[in-house]
């Protein structure tokens, strides 16, 4: 379920885990970004929902966005039950792809301190971070009735044996 105002109505339980989701089917839609800046994100996800909807796809949690952005560019990812589409959107994640998880209890202006504990946790325990995702769970407009803004922080990581040897 979708709320009005774009939201998910639920999402993945997966505070404090790490997550495999090599392979899994994905619609992915390229985004404008200025300076790790999206560009537009609203109109970018009405866009990605209204094309889901066009295709018939089957989202596992209706909503629920992995947005990664880059310095004139970026992505918005909403994970699928099935795969099969002649669409150039939809397709299987890598087959490495293995994501840390937190919750981030705040906006985007405090996230700073909780990515950058998940990164110091990911080189301690001898892993590789590589690129943040980030799935907005609540919006200003629904933040106040839902316990406050949330945001979902997922670091994609790969083993490092050098790290390791280093513990």
């Amino acid at each position: 379920m979708i709320l009005d105002c774009g939201c998910p109505g639920d999402y993945p339980d997966w505070q404090d885990q790490d997550v495999d989701l090599a392979l899994q089917a994905a619609h992915t839609l390229p985004i404008a970004s200025f300076l790790y800046m999206p560009l537009a994100y609203d109109t970018y996800r009405q866009r990605q929902q209204l094309n889901i909807e066009q295709l018939e796809l089957e989202e596992r949690w209706p909503g629920f966005a992995l947005s990664r952005t880059g310095l004139f560019g970026g992505r918005l990812i909403r994970l699928l039950k099935d795969s099969r589409s002649p669409s150039r959107h939809v397709g299987n994640l890598p087959a490495r792809f293995q994501l840390n998880v937190r919750l981030h209890e705040g906006g985007i202006g405090t996230i700073r301190e909780t990515i950058r504990q998940q990164q110091m946790d990911l080189l301690d325990s001898g892993r590789m971070p590589k690129e943040v995702y980030m799935a907005y769970l609540t919006c200003p407009r629904c933040a106040e009735e839902r316990g406050g803004e949330r945001i979902m922080v997922l670091r994609r990581w790969e083993d490092n044996p050098r790290l390791k040897r280093k513990r």
